[in-house]
């Protein structure tokens, strides 16, 4: 695919990672659908606007923003082919005839000059090589007076998920594992940093509100050990130690995980900050 500078999260996400994903869609979809509402919502999606999904996986957000602008129309962007898939796929069985999707890098996807009127992305903003340059191409692609809204993940340490497996760091090598910076899923968890990126990247009006939601991560502490130790962190810190040293972890966490189980699901809370701007 041409037009890639983040070619590290093209290869995660056309590999093991995004199949997983594309594969656990519904699973992904129960843990963080708590911050779908509070996005669109804060997005104020008109029935005639265009908008753009940024980093928009299986295209969860970007069917729900289809059914706010009936009249308009909703793209979805990301890198991962496997999960447009499942996108594409899933916007046909719903009848959503005013949804399209790209594959692409949003910090240098041709945006320019489309003249959306509302980016939105749940959780698909953080990974960027150069933050600065990749706002600058989404405001470029907002027309003037254009507005975005993002969700993206808060300290780790508000984040129940992180924490139980910070219980296992005599186990495995946790190393920095959750620090701010970047690029990551915590490189904006900083509101300083968010100021900083966007007023960088040309955006006026920013707000950043924190949010917090629950996520269903399983049916039980076994069920939600197995997902968690599936995706792409897990299967990293696993590859690092020998097969009983991870047995071992896994059943460590199992038992801290038993503490969130609770009417035949595990739920553990999520914190993320809410961030809105607008294109002068």
């Amino acid at each position: 695919m041409q037009n890639v500078v983040n070619t590290e999260q093209e290869q995660a996400w056309n590999g093991h990672e995004g199949a997983h994903w594309a594969r656990c869609q519904d699973r992904w979809d129960a843990v963080n659908e708590g911050f779908s509402e509070p996005l669109i919502a804060a997005a104020a999606i008109r029935a005639e606007d265009s908008v753009l999904d940024i980093g928009c996986g299986a295209g969860a957000t970007t069917r729900l923003a289809a059914r706010r602008a009936a009249g308009g129309r909703v793209t979805g962007l990301d890198l991962s082919a496997p999960m447009l898939e499942r996108a594409r796929a899933r916007a046909r069985a719903e009848n959503l005839g005013n949804v399209a999707f790209e594959r692409g890098d949003a910090q240098v996807h041709p945006l320019e000059g489309r003249a959306f009127d509302v980016a939105i992305s749940r959780y698909g903003v953080m990974f960027f090589a150069d933050p600065v340059a990749a706002f600058a191409n989404i405001r470029a692609g907002l027309r003037p007076g254009g507005r975005a809204a993002f969700v993206v993940a808060a300290d780790a340490g508000d984040n129940e998920w992180l924490q139980a497996l910070a219980r296992l760091r005599g186990l495995l090598p946790l190393g920095g594992f959750g620090a701010t910076g970047g690029p990551g899923m915590f490189s904006l968890a900083d509101p300083d940093r968010i100021h900083e990126v966007l007023a960088g990247a040309g955006f006026d009006g920013i707000a950043a509100e924190r949010v917090e939601a629950y996520g269903r991560w399983g049916s039980d502490a076994e069920d939600a050990t197995a997902f968690l130790l599936s995706s792409g962190p897990g299967r990293h810190l696993l590859a690092q130690v020998d097969e009983a040293t991870g047995e071992r972890a896994r059943r460590e966490l199992a038992d801290v995980l038993r503490l969130y189980e609770k009417d035949g699901a595990v739920r553990l809370l999520s914190t993320a900050w809410l961030v809105t701007a607008v294109r002068p």
